[in-house]
């Protein structure tokens, strides 16, 4: 199977007090097109760079970062917004939503960088939202929803573009366990169903287990692959 992500010899590395801190060492990593891996660790061995890195936030000291068919690495501006707009939706612990817009609003916000009209718009932003299973909250504000309603209107926006990948970056951390078990569920869904390919950082062994396949990064080197889920 193809690999949607790809890093090739990718390293890399801060500067704190005149130190050198290696995140990632020349680092081989890939996630074939369709696969759901959860990557765990201690904090600061370099989960969240590997996400950054896939999404375009951020670009490697060395190495080349391949997603979705393009050396996401070589991108800048313009270009780098639109590949990421087409392809990859980011999900975040703290939700990001602006509390001032409505949940309906809030998934519109990425479509505002696609050539289509505010009917299309409002349209994909229904069905996200339909998706998600919060079609009858579509005219609540943040802080009228629960912490789980919250983070399925954040996933609900990142699938509005319908992209090809999703980055999550503990998407259970501020949610209770019958909350966190309902997102995970539904992460699992969209892999299965809409076979959307997801990376996922968390230290959540329970959401974890949703996964297709958990690895385990220490000290910048993925150093092992803890399980590969026959049954989910």
């Amino acid at each position: 199977m193809a690999a949607q992500i790809e890093f090739k010899k990718v390293s890399k590395i801060y500067v704190r007090g005149g130190e050198k801190l290696i995140v990632l060492d020349a680092m081989d990593f890939s996630v074939a097109s369709g696969e759901f891996i959860a990557l765990m660790g201690p904090s600061g061995s370099g989960k969240s760079t590997i996400l950054n890195l896939a999404g375009g936030l951020d670009v490697p000291d060395q190495g080349e970062v391949h997603v979705a068919g393009t050396r996401v690495d070589a991108l800048r501006g313009s270009a780098l917004a639109a590949w990421r707009s087409r392809h990859v939706g980011f999900v975040f612990q703290s939700f990001n939503l602006v509390p001032v817009l409505t949940a309906l609003e809030n998934v519109m916000l990425p479509l505002n960088l696609q050539p289509l009209s505010k009917a299309q718009r409002r349209q994909q932003a229904e069905y996200a939202l339909e998706i998600v299973g919060l079609q009858d909250r579509m005219h609540h504000r943040p802080r009228q929803l629960s912490g789980g309603q919250e983070q399925r209107v954040a996933i609900a926006r990142a699938l509005a573009t319908d992209p090809d990948i999703l980055l999550a970056d503990e998407p259970t951390g501020d949610l209770d366990r019958a909350s966190a078990d309902a997102v995970m569920e539904l992460m699992r869904r969209l892999n299965e169903e809409m076979k959307k390919t997801i990376l996922m950082v968390t230290h959540d062994l329970a959401a974890a287990g949703k996964a297709g396949k958990t690895m385990r990064l220490d000290k910048g080197v993925l150093v092992e692959a803890l399980r590969e889920a026959a049954v989910r």
